[in-house]
Formats: C-alpha cells, sequence, structure tokens
C-alpha cells in the first residue's frame, strides 16, 4: 500500500513539474514573439505615418471633424517627430555606453512631463468638451493597462 501511495506521488510531481516548465516557457517565447512583431512594424514606420494612424484612431473614437482632424494630425506628427528624435539620442548614447547622470534623468522626465502637459493642453483646445473626456477617459484606460502589465511581470520575477 505504501509503495502504490510513493509511487503516485512520484508520478503526481513529475507530471505537475514537468507542465509547469513547458508552459511558463511556451508563454515567454510567445510574448517574446509577439513584442518583436511589434516593435518592428512601429520601428518601420515615418513619424508621419504613425501620427496618421493615431489621427485616424482617435478619428473613429471621437468622431473628428476634417478641421479638428488637421489638427491633431499636425500635433501627432510633431510630437511623434521629437519622441524619433529623444529615441535616436537615446540609443547613441547607449551604444557609446554613456549612462544619464541623475540630474540629467531629473532633467528628461521634467521634459517630458512638460511635454505631456502641453500636449494636453492643446487636445483641450482642438476637441470639444465631451470629446476632451472622452480622450481622457482613453488616456487613462491605457496607461492602466501598462501598469497593470507591468505589475504582472514583476510579480513573475
Amino acid at each position: 500500500m505504501k509503495n502504490i501511495v510513493y509511487a503516485l506521488a512520484i508520478i503526481f510531481t513529475l507530471n505537475v513539474a514537468a507542465q509547469e516548465g513547458t508552459d511558463q516557457r511556451d508563454r515567454h517565447e510567445r510574448k517574446e514573439m509577439r513584442k518583436e512583431k511589434g516593435q518592428k512594424f512601429m520601428k518601420d514606420l515615418t513619424p508621419e505615418q504613425i501620427a496618421e494612424l493615431q489621427t485616424k484612431k482617435l478619428t473613429l473614437a471621437l468622431d473628428l471633424s476634417e478641421n479638428q482632424q488637421q489638427q491633431v494630425l499636425a500635433l501627432a506628427t510633431e510630437n511623434a517627430k521629437m519622441r524619433q528624435q529623444k529615441m535616436e539620442a537615446r540609443k547613441a548614447a547607449k551604444e557609446k555606453n554613456v549612462k544619464p547622470t541623475d540630474e540629467e534623468k531629473y532633467a528628461m522626465m521634467n521634459e517630458r512631463l512638460d511635454a505631456k502637459i502641453a500636449y494636453k493642453q492643446k487636445m483641450k483646445q482642438i476637441l470639444s468638451e465631451e470629446q476632451y473626456e472622452r480622450w481622457e477617459k482613453m488616456q487613462a484606460r491605457k496607461g492602466k493597462g501598462k501598469r497593470g502589465k507591468r505589475q504582472k511581470e514583476n510579480r513573475r520575477k
């Protein structure tokens, strides 16, 4: 009787351990593949193309007029060009193996927040009150999703 219990315990343990390892590896590989696909696609786009896609998404979500579409497109293009320049500067610094100092990090964060504030104010001028409220809700959901994903990743580590 004891031998049967021991055998069942060993089989059960091996079965659980085998399933757990492959599941995590598979999940990790799928996640990496999705990440690569998305990053490759976005890296291949020009700032103008990115801005056009963003404008079309907002047009569908908020029912923008032609005038609003043009203003949002101009704003998104300006924002995408600025982001690309920043990204290229970070890549160049990373290749040179130069890490920013604490003061530089503070300045970058300050600059990023100032840009967000300015973007939000410009969007408020372009959109109607109702559209702006919906846009803010969209932004909140978008940020929540990123935070939630990061928290899940941190828990796994």
